[in-house]
């Protein structure tokens, strides 16, 4: 934990606000716990932002998106909810968004996605419903009808329960709670995800009601 905190502590002093959460680590405003989540974030953006091999397709990307997350949400929560999505920046993601005819960046015509949507949304599809659904990974998207982002889901919680039963079985002391955790995060999100998905990622309804 020490080592952890050396380690916010220099990059709080030596960031030049040079990418978007360094800004964050910088301020005041956050406490240390939300600043240890924003760290990793911190130093993937240095490596995101000098190649183009790791453009995110949406806007705000998602390291803004779990940035903001985790400083507006909290460290866990935010993660929660961060780690929702990143699920859902896959393959499918442009076609999802087509069909819902949701709006483009205009700067560079990435996917606009903000953690806060339009509550005035009417859907026919029920969040809490999506919710009970996806305590089996991957049902509560299928019913919100996003059945692809259920498969990425699905797949993404396999990957890394797997990860930690491998290494609990060999043993590591370090890798299988750090695991361990990514896979709670990712069942949560994976929740959240299809609430969210019903909620919100659905075509608005309001004129037929």
């Amino acid at each position: 934990m020490k080592y952890i905190l050396l380690i916010l502590f220099a990059s709080s002093i030596y960031c030049q606000s040079k990418y978007p959460s360094d800004s964050l680590l910088k301020t005041t405003e956050i406490n240390t716990i939300k600043k240890i989540g924003l760290l990793p974030i911190s130093l993937w953006q240095r490596i995101s932002y000098n190649s183009n091999y790791f453009n995110c397709q949406f806007y705000p990307s998602c390291s803004n998106y779990c940035a903001a997350a985790i400083k507006q949400y909290g460290l866990l929560r935010g993660m929660i909810i961060a780690s929702e999505r990143i699920t859902r920046c896959n393959p499918f993601a442009f076609y999802y968004h087509m069909e819902l005819n949701n709006p483009f960046y205009y700067k560079d015509g990435r996917l606009i996605d903000p953690i806060n949507q339009n509550h005035n949304l009417k859907t026919k599809k029920s969040p809490y419903l999506a919710s009970v659904f996806s305590v089996i990974p991957g049902f509560g998207r299928a019913y919100a009808g996003r059945k692809l982002d259920g498969l990425m889901g699905l797949w993404t919680i396999y990957l890394t329960t797997s990860s930690a039963i491998y290494a609990r079985k060999n043993r590591n002391q370090i890798l299988t709670p750090f695991f361990l955790g990514v896979a709670a995060i990712t069942y949560f999100g994976e929740i959240y995800g299809s609430w969210r998905s019903a909620k919100y990622y659905q075509k608005d309804n309001k004129d037929n009601i």
